[in-house]
């Protein structure tokens, strides 16, 4: 079998992904603005409900990632039916997780809307939004389950098309809810668990007629757990790295911390299409070795590192040349526009090796070299970006330090992914990694 893929091939699997990855803040944006029409208190308690909410999301990743490159293996290895056993796996692990985390949001919603937003009518808000909206967790990781079983075999349509139904019709019931039926914040985590149940419930009719057995196989959730763990560790890593560097923003001045919050936001974005081409190298890239295909694993390795490159060079470009132009979408403050081109350059820079980061970190995961990922990412953290973000914290240096910090991050992330792949380690053949 040849050793590179069709770039339409990629594409087919990329775009679909990207619209998947997208759909979710998509969502968020329209409900903010549904809810901004409400007043500031609603606002804020719908601001810090979903950071709550997010939180799940950003660390079960390994619901979508984790059976993505066990199910890829499976299917290269021409075991379809075993692949997709993966999925109702997976997907017995997102409601009993789910059901969990659903019970301890709603006897910690107070606590934790308190820590967050201090006692008050902000707080009441989230409090009152979230324990509706906690309803719909068991969805969420029923569908993430079910995009990771669909990638592996290499189905990114059908996923965009459930996610999109969900959060289509959410779109237009929120403001009839909100306003019409008056309902208000309320309304809008009530449009929330319509979208997140509708998804599931198409997700869950796919596996239904795939005509596998549908049963509870603690063997195999225990396996996926393991893969979890890393995943889990791994995301936590992350998110010391962005909530250690939106603090010391916040402890240097509101035009600093406002600057970083839009550069922050422009980085989260195109994160969203450079995760789109990780995506794309999970499913190819695993059924490789699981169809013990190791020149083709490397080969497609190096095709999509190539990729990642050309994609970030490109980003770079073009951000470089919106510098002037941009920012002024964003703020019409002085003080915040003055603080951007502090981070804004340091952004631009790292887009060539945050291209092939990505990239190098979809091919490794849809290995399933959960593992390396954990131990590169949290040692990444703890030896290049912590100390300089401190640093910063200590010394002064504000949004210089804060984006010098997480540009060593990238290329630290970038030596370790690289030296990996060379290594070839990462390849290892079979059905199943062990």
């Amino acid at each position: 079998m040849a050793e590179r893929a069709p770039l339409r091939q990629i594409l087919g699997l990329a775009v679909p992904a990207l619209g998947v990855l997208a759909a979710e803040p998509l969502y968020l944006l329209v409900d903010t603005a549904v809810v901004g029409h409400l007043g500031a208190v609603q606002l804020g308690g719908l601001s810090v409900g979903a950071i709550v909410l997010a939180q799940v999301s950003t660390q079960l990743t390994f619901l979508s990632y984790g059976t993505t490159a066990r199910a890829a293996r499976l299917h290269g290895a021409g075991r379809r039916a075993d692949a997709v056993a993966e999925g109702v796996q997976a997907t017995w692990l997102g409601i009993v997780v789910g059901i969990v985390l659903l019970l301890a949001g709603q006897a910690l919603a107070v606590p934790i809307a308190h820590l967050l937003a201090g006692p008050g009518p902000v707080a009441d808000a989230a409090v009152s939004w979230l324990r509706i909206a906690l309803f719909g967790v068991p969805f969420v990781l029923v569908t993430m389950a079910g995009n990771g079983w669909m990638r592996g075999v290499q189905d990114t349509r059908r996923p965009l098309r459930y996610v999109l139904a969900g959060n289509g019709i959410s779109a237009v019931l929120c403001p009839v809810l909100v306003y019409a039926a008056g309902w208000g914040l309320e309304g809008s985590a009530v449009a929330n668990v319509c979208a997140q149940l509708i998804a599931a419930m198409l997700f869950v009719r796919a596996l239904a007629v795939e005509r596998v057995d549908l049963r509870p196989q603690p063997r195999l959730m225990r396996a996926q757990l393991a893969l979890g763990r890393d995943l889990v560790l791994r995301s936590l890593a992350f998110q010391a790295c962005f909530v250690s560097a939106t603090t010391v923003a916040a402890h240097t001045s509101t035009a600093a911390v406002g600057a970083h919050q839009v550069v922050l936001q422009l980085w989260s974005f195109l994160a969203l299409v450079l995760d789109s081409l990780a995506i794309a190298a999970q499913p190819l890239v695993g059924a490789a070795p699981g169809a013990d295909e190791e020149r083709r694993a490397h080969g497609l390795a190096r095709q999509i590192t190539g990729y990642g490159l050309v994609f970030g060079v490109a980003l770079g470009l073009l951000f470089a040349a919106l510098a002037g132009v941009l920012p002024g979408v964003f703020t019409s403050d002085g003080s915040v526009l003055a603080e951007i081109p502090h981070a804004w350059w340091f952004f631009v820079a790292m887009q060539p090796a945050a291209g092939v980061v990505f990239a190098l970190d979809g091919v490794l995961l849809g290995a399933g070299d959960a593992a390396f990922l954990r131990n590169a990412t949290i040692g990444t953290a703890a030896l290049a970006f912590l100390p300089m973000i401190w640093a910063s914290f200590a010394f002064g240096w504000g949004l210089v330090g804060i984006w010098a910090g997480l540009t060593l991050f990238v290329l630290a992330r970038l030596v370790a992914v690289v030296w990996r792949m060379r290594s070839g380690r990462w390849a290892v053949l079979g059905a199943v990694r062990v």
